[in-house]
């Protein structure tokens, strides 16, 4: 954990960490639903002749884009996580 990390979050209370850690944790969970969507959309793409090479360039940027998207948010919700000492539990959408 880096200094600057812990400091961000550092003066926060346990209660307001444990909401950011919540909803860190449900972007989290969007971030990967959507990352696997454009993935997905990428294989079959590759799988068909008739997709021009232009249009796989142009998933495979958008797939490599969004994973440093979520590699960043990861390190944010990792940080938040170190601050608040726990995972808190969150329901999957829909089992609340």
């Amino acid at each position: 954990m880096n200094d600057v990390g812990s400091s961000r979050y550092s003066s926060m209370q346990e209660s307001e960490l444990e909401v950011l850690a919540v909803a860190a944790i449900r972007e989290h969970r969007h971030l990967i639903a959507a990352d696997e969507a454009v993935y997905e959309e990428w294989i079959r793409a590759s799988a068909d002749p008739s997709v021009s090479a232009a249009v796989l360039k142009s998933l495979q940027d958008e797939y490599v884009a969004r994973q440093k998207k979520s590699e960043a948010q990861q390190e944010m919700l990792s940080e938040i996580i170190d601050a608040l000492g726990y995972v808190p539990e969150v329901p999957l959408d829909g089992e609340e």
